[in-house]
């Protein structure tokens, strides 16, 4: 079991499926309901912050490589640099599942929701 701060993998390089350095984690996105972690968000392009463009990209289309210190997204670079992101001004709403869906869809994943009930839902003995 590993468990860390979210703000430790801010900064943290990302790498596309083809090797490509693709950009950094710029924020991890929680969903409080269901205690999992919904997305990263990757910075990318831009200079010391400026102009730089955000993608979501979900938490499940990454994997850690404690080798070379970096998270693995689990697309092409070209792919990723194809998704039109957002900017640091511009989020979009991440509570929107059909927002969330599209994303999922984009990274050939399932929506982490649909796989999870809310914590309000459980009973004490659950926990």
């Amino acid at each position: 079991m590993a468990v860390l701060a979210a703000t430790t993998l801010n900064g943290d390089r990302v790498v596309s499926s083809d090797g490509e350095h693709v950009g950094k984690i710029a924020d991890i996105m929680l969903d409080v309901r269901s205690g999992r972690i919904a997305y990263a968000v990757l910075s990318t392009g831009g200079f010391l912050g400026i102009g730089d463009t955000l993608h979501a990209i979900p938490w499940s289309a990454l994997t850690l490589d404690a080798i070379d210190r970096c998270f693995v997204v689990d697309i092409p670079a070209q792919r990723l640099k194809d998704e039109p992101g957002f900017d640091k001004d511009h989020w979009p709403s991440m509570a929107d599942e059909k927002w969330g869906a599209t994303v999922h869809t984009y990274y050939n994943r399932e929506p982490y929701w649909t796989a999870t009930r809310d914590i309000s839902e459980r009973r004490e003995t659950d926990i």
